[in-house]
């Protein structure tokens, strides 16, 4: 399968008390999606019904994370959420609801 390639950082800039991170690196890691995930993010950063949320990281994990279920579709780990993570999918993808 066709991908885009991806190399996502993760760095921790603070703990919750204000302290400074106990981590000396990010955490840096490549992946692979069928889909362009800056396009989805800028389309779900277009959406007025998700004003309140960080539509970024939604985007980002939820694309990372479906990759990785699909990657691994007969993995038993997967079994259980698959069909809900599918209808919460077909939700997002539908638009705003209507008022």
């Amino acid at each position: 399968m066709k991908q885009h390639h991806y190399r996502i950082t993760v760095e921790h800039l603070a703990q919750p008390d204000g302290g400074a991170s106990p981590h000396a690196a990010p955490l840096v890691f490549e992946a692979g999606n069928h889909d362009d995930i800056i396009d989805i993010a800028q389309r779900l950063a277009g959406r007025s019904d998700l004003a309140a949320i960080n539509t970024d990281a939604l985007a980002v994990g939820l694309k990372l994370f479906g990759e990785v279920m699909l990657e691994h579709r007969d993995h038993p780990l997967f079994s259980s959420l698959r069909p809900h993570f599918a209808q919460f999918m077909k939700t997002l993808k539908q638009g705003p609801a209507a008022a």
